[in-house]
């Protein structure tokens, strides 16, 4: 008895002592792993480059790592569950010890700056149920080996920088709920294995390069609430096996490649559809009408598609805020094409409607007043609606973007647009409205873009409008505007974009509170009717990369304070009567990329360094006082006073010479007319029968390149002249633009067509066509087709705009015999006008400009804008019939003696003519007309 107590005490003894060496062995064990956890944390810290919050102080031996920041342990291991440092701006990689975290279960790294790759040490989470690394810079490939997180429910990688293509093992997640790869660079296609994440509810896979089309097995992932495929490079059709998951919520193809139809039942199943894009795709055909099933719809996106045919009605959207159908093909240009506009007035918490570029007609319903006042944008612009704005809009007091341009709407600006105290941008453009420009709109004091262009308004520029203390655009151009231009507009500053009031009626001064707009990037001014000088207060708007200030009555210097805009990439100061030099401060202009001086009256040197020795981007035609300058420019040389005397005296020495060629030349021109009036002259045939036929304005567009600067060859009082090649048969011809906003541009274009149509002569200018009709701005157009002159006038060859050895070959060119042919060939064209027509035409203003030389130097002359049409047969009566006349011509070439003189003899015509145009030396000449003129003062005495 006492040998079994022994023996069960030494039984209990042993039991014991194995317990405590269990136990300690145990501890070990447990101690050894939570270092594993310390060290991979340790680890992770030493390879962050960046702790802007400094979250990681934490993380030292002072206390236990369960302890640290960010970190979740187990309470039965205490092992790391959950590492959380999300938002705390870490830069640098993710460490490959990561992977020894072996009881994590949620890694949330995401909206850091971390870097490097994701390391594939991560597949050996095996516990690892959330993985959120996105909103980082993460590059390359999604790592295959992830798939060996069995457990995930959720994996996020979005908006990062990965590349290659998606891992068709992550098909393999038997519980993933979420897979999100936004907003990466993935490329390939999607993988159909992904059609096995049977418990998958939200798949992000837009913002990629993602290629191939949709597979057709997501239609097995019965849980699928939302897809989101967009801006990738899908092709194909949208599968029809989507349309049967009654749980979506979001689809989202928008921005592919993807075409066919949208199914005429897309909406009878997905019921719970929120939102519905499937933008900038090819689908075509209409819009189904089940769409109105979709009664939870919030958003609905089909624009920039090729949809087509009526809208249907929408009056079961009633959570609808945003509809987009721009740029589709959509309406007939019928009446009741806007109706469906009425049925969005259901949608209460309508925001933004956007219905621009189609093809809608129709006038804009009433109801559109009766829309939620929720609504924001309305966008109706690129369309054929016609009519007048409603009055009722009005009412739609949140509105902040209005866009009504390029239509045919009519009327007047609706006066109640004031009340729309929140708009921002008011876009009414390119219309046909009328009437004057409300005052009302100066109450809009949060607008920022105003643009009226291009309307067929009347009156004068508001200077209410200088309320709108926000506006940064303001565009009036082209809108019939008369009047002066308020200087109260000009306290505007806000104004940072653009003030364009250019092609308008504005008169007066340009004000010198001009110079207030010192953030403004460009100032268009143009085609107006202002004169004075340029403010020198311009020089105050140095933000200015944009002055435009052509087709004005400007005279004067360029004031020195416009060197002060050292921004200006484009300056035009051409059509004016700018006078003086140009000044040296402009080749200083290091970003000027054009600069049109052209048609002026500049005078002297013309720069060379700086912007000047860029050719295509200088224009000074028009100038003819300047010299110098690169060769490209073709200007004379710059000669000194001393030059000049010496060419005087030469002058001088030549008058003898220079006067008996001119008396054989006229000898020789009388026995030439001699021959002529023994000649009978049969009637000549009109050039053509009735008035020119008609070409159309894209013809002549077209055939002058779009009226191209570089193929512009002339300009005159009433008109422009560009070379053109005509597309039938690629004839080379002369295009006469006329100006009608010019005061007598229409009435010349009327003389010239009834004067040339029933004439025909071999000296003079052959019209080959016209034109009488409306350009693509809707305005009306007039143009003179002529036979091209292959040496121009001879203007040019008079008075070359050259260099000296180009002028010596000119002067060989036009030699005695060929002036004297000019002369008579002139002189037989005024010959037919005075005497061989049914009725008598007077020219009225022959100079060199208007006689034109072919390719064998034959003189036409042309330019019959001036022609005046007499009565009578007899040229006895031409003094009566002319007495009333105003003077006619140009200054400098106008007869000498009163008119009915000049015009009752035709040898004073040839004369005139030869000593106006052929005398090369034009001192000379001068000089002999003020002898003329003050021998006929002394007569008149």
């Amino acid at each position: 008895m006492k040998l079994v107590s022994i023996s069960f005490a030494a039984f209990q003894s042993c039991h014991l002592l194995l317990g405590i060496a269990l136990a300690l062995c145990l501890y070990q064990v447990s101690s050894t792993t939570n270092e594993t956890d310390k060290h991979a944390l340790l680890a992770f810290k030493a390879g962050i480059t960046a702790d802007p919050f400094g979250v990681l102080n934490s993380w030292n031996h002072s206390i236990g790592f369960c302890q640290w920041y960010g970190i979740t342990c187990g309470r039965r291991h205490q092992r790391v569950t959950v590492l959380d440092l999300s938002s705390q701006g870490l830069s640098g990689p993710i460490s490959p010890h990561i992977g020894n975290l072996s009881f994590i279960r949620e890694l949330r790294l995401q909206n850091n700056s971390l870097d490097h790759v994701i390391p594939p040490q991560v597949g050996q989470l095996r516990r690892l149920r959330i993985l959120r690394l996105h909103n980082n810079s993460l590059v390359g490939e999604v790592p295959r080996n992830i798939s060996g997180c069995l457990a995930l429910v959720l994996l996020r990688l979005g908006v990062n920088k990965l590349t290659g293509e998606i891992p068709g093992e992550l098909g393999s997640f038997p519980k993933l709920r979420q897979l999100d790869l936004y907003d990466n660079n993935l490329t390939g296609s999607v993988p159909s294995t992904i059609g096995n994440l049977s418990s998958l509810e939200v798949l992000l896979l837009a913002l990629n390069n993602l290629g191939g089309s949709i597979p057709q097995v997501l239609g097995h992932l019965t849980n699928l609430q939302w897809i989101a495929f967009g801006r990738n490079r899908l092709s194909g059709t949208i599968p029809s096996s989507l349309l049967n998951l009654s749980s979506l919520i979001v689809f989202d193809v928008g921005d592919n490649r993807i075409h066919g139809t949208l199914p005429v039942g897309i909406c009878l199943k997905l019921l719970d559809l929120d939102f519905l894009s499937v933008f900038e795709n090819q689908i075509e055909g209409p819009i189904p009408p089940s769409v109105s099933n979709c009664t939870k719809l919030q958003v609905l996106q089909l624009d920039m598609n090729i949809f087509s045919g009526k809208v249907p009605s929408l009056e079961n959207l009633y959570k609808l805020r945003w509809f987009r159908i721009h740029e589709n093909q959509l309406g007939r240009g019928k009446p009741e094409d806007l109706s469906f506009l009425c049925s969005l007035t259901n949608s209460t918490k309508l925001d933004d409607v956007d219905i621009h570029q189609n093809e809608f007609g129709g006038v804009l319903p009433k109801c559109i007043g009766n829309l939620s006042t929720t609504l924001t944008i309305f966008s109706v612009s690129d369309n054929q609606i016609f009519g007048e704005i409603p009055e009722e809009i009005g009412n739609l007091v949140n509105l902040e973007r209005l866009f009504m341009s390029h239509n045919q709407l009519s009327g007047a600006v609706p006066s109640n647009l004031g009340n729309l105290r929140n708009l921002a941008i008011l876009v009414l453009g390119d219309n046909n409205l009328a009437g004057t420009i409300p005052s009302s709109l100066g109450s809009l004091t949060k607008l920022i873009i105003l643009y009226l262009s291009r309307n067929n308004f009347h009156g004068t520029i508001p200077s209410h409008l200088s309320n709108c203390r926000s506006l940064q655009w303001l565009d009036l151009s082209n809108s019939n505007l008369s009047g002066a231009i308020p200087p109260q507009l000009f306290g505007l500053s806000s104004l940072a974009i653009i003030l364009n009031l250019s092609q308008n009626h504005l008169t007066g001064v340009l004000p010198t509170e001009v110079g207030k707009l010192r953030a403004l990037t460009a100032l268009d001014i143009s085609d107006n009717l202002l004169i004075g000088g340029i403010p020198s207060s311009l020089g105050d708007c140095t933000s200015l990369t944009s002055l435009r200030l052509e087709g004005n009555f400007f005279h004067g210097s360029i004031p020195q304070s416009i060197k002060l805009l050292g921004g200006i990439e484009e300056l035009d100061l051409s059509r004016n009567n700018l006078s003086g030099q140009i000044p040296e401060f402009l080749s200083v202009f290091r970003s000027l990329k054009l600069l049109n001086l052209s048609y002026n009256k500049f005078e002297g040197m013309l720069p060379c360094e700086g912007v000047f020795k860029n050719a295509t981007a200088i224009f000074i035609i028009g100038n003819n006082k300047l010299c110098g300058g690169l060769p490209e420019f073709h200007l004379p040389d710059c000669i000194s006073k001393s030059s000049k005397r010496r060419k005087i005296n030469i002058v001088i020495l030549s008058a003898s010479l220079v006067f008996g060629v001119l008396v054989v030349a006229v000898i020789l021109a009388f026995i030439y007319h001699c021959r002529l009036k023994k000649k009978v002259n049969e009637p000549i045939p009109s050039s053509m029968d009735g008035s020119p036929p008609n070409v159309s304005y894209g013809t002549l567009l077209k055939a002058t390149d779009g009226f191209s600067s570089t193929n512009l060859i002339g300009v005159g009082s009433f008109g422009s002249v560009y070379r053109g090649i005509l597309e039938d048969g690629g004839t080379l011809v002369a295009v006469k633009v006329l100006h009608l906003v010019r005061h007598g541009a229409l009435k010349s274009f009327i003389v010239e067509c009834e004067a040339l149509k029933n004439i025909k002569h071999r000296n003079l200018l052959k019209i080959l066509t016209v034109c009488s009709s409306i350009d693509y701005q809707g305005y009306e157009f007039k143009a003179l087709v002529y036979e091209f002159m292959g040496n121009g006038s001879l203007e040019r060859w008079l008075h070359p705009n050259t260099t000296s050895s180009h002028k010596n070959e000119l002067s060989k060119k036009l030699n005695f015999i060929r002036r004297i042919s000019i002369a008579i060939g002139v002189a037989s064209a005024l010959d037919y006008l005075h005497r061989q027509c049914h009725f008598p035409i007077l020219h009225c203003d022959l100079k060199p400009s208007n006689i034109l030389l072919d390719d064998e130097m034959v003189a036409h002359v042309g330019d019959f804008g001036l022609a005046k049409f007499l009565l009578g047969s007899s040229l006895d009566t031409v003094a009566n019939q002319m007495s009333s006349v105003g003077f006619r011509g140009t200054i400098g070439y106008a007869p000498p003696g009163n008119l009915s003189t000049f015009y009752s003899n035709d040898m004073s015509s040839m004369f005139f003519l030869m000593i106006n145009t052929l005398i090369f030396i034009s001192p000379m000449v001068k000089i002999c007309g003020r002898v003329c003129n003050g021998m006929r003062g002394l007569k008149r005495r």
